[in-house]
């Protein structure tokens, strides 16, 4: 049976792969034949796809989904170029197979035309991506949240928002320097703030793409501040990165039982472990309960 999504949690790095693929390499993808360590999997229909491909793109997707099979898979998304491509998938034969659309550049201003390609009836799910010019802009990013929240199209579906590091990085006409985490550049600041708009009112964010494959050491260093921000989960531009960020997604031993006495009945107010820190379950709870989920998918690493 397909994996079962019960939150972003279930997501790991999500591998993404341009749909100018071949459909014989996308339904390998898909079903978790190539990659069978694979948790998730985004077919690229936007910045990966050049404009002059995205006929065929659109192609080889709709060949490809009517042979992709509902057994022991990864969760599959399309990352859809905008609404009107995103209406043309879902009339696609063997949509159904997607677990959900991950919608770029999305924004006040257009998430309405998204949200009129879902049927109530349907049960795909939902992951936005803030990585326009208005993500800089606070009232903006309030007034998506409210919208998010009161629309009974999108209530319920956004398993989590994305945050597009590149396009944002663009905005700002800089780039990373790949020996550095995107923490060192401006937009660093603007994902500890869009963590602060969203996340408090119940919406995840996963982590944005490194794009470098040749630092490992760095990629490391950015998903633990990635974890220390509150994001959780990380695009993947090549298979070799999976495996790396997906070991700081288990916990650590000394996490794990912090977590755990936090989350005890009968635990103190507050209380000393033998790590030295101090823990407070009404403080703490939320964090241990995200330890404990991390625990059951990811389990244990060594302490650092």
């Amino acid at each position: 049976m397909a994996r079962k999504i019960t939150s972003q949690f279930d997501l790991g790095a999500s591998l993404y792969v341009p749909t100018t693929q071949t459909p014989q390499n996308l339904v390998s993808i898909g079903n978790g034949d190539k990659y069978p360590f694979l948790r998730s999997v985004i077919f690229c229909t936007e910045d990966a796809v050049r404009e002059d491909q995205v006929a065929e793109a659109l192609h080889n997707l709709s060949l490809a989904l009517p042979c992709m099979n509902n057994k022991e898979r990864p969760l599959r998304f399309v990352r859809v170029r905008n609404p009107h491509v995103m209406g043309l998938c879902v009339a696609m034969e063997g949509i159904e197979k997607i677990d959900g659309f991950v919608l770029p550049k999305l924004t006040a201003n257009n998430l309405h035309e998204y949200l009129a390609n879902i049927s109530a009836k349907s049960s795909f799910l939902l992951m936005p991506t803030l990585e326009t010019a208005e993500a800089f802009d606070y009232h903006e990013m309030r007034k998506l949240r409210g919208m998010l929240q009161e629309d009974p199209r999108a209530r319920g579906r956004i398993l989590c928002l994305r945050i597009g590091g590149n396009d944002l990085n663009n905005c700002l006409r800089v780039r990373r320097d790949p020996k550095r985490t995107i923490y060192d550049t401006p937009v660093g600041q603007l994902i500890s703030r869009l963590a602060g708009e969203f996340i408090p009112h119940g919406f995840g964010l996963t982590a944005p793409v490194f794009e470098s494959m040749v630092h490992p050491e760095v990629l490391a260093e950015e998903v633990s501040i990635d974890l220390n921000n509150g994001l959780f989960g990380k695009t993947a531009i090549h298979p070799d990165q999976v495996q790396l960020i997906e070991k700081y997604f288990a916990v650590t031993e000394t996490d794990l039982e912090e977590a755990q006495r936090i989350l005890e009945p009968n635990a103190p107010a507050v209380f000393k472990m033998r790590s030295g820190r101090m823990c407070e379950p009404t403080t703490h709870s939320r964090w241990a309960n995200d330890i404990v989920a991390r625990h059951a998918i990811y389990g244990v690493r060594a302490d650092d």
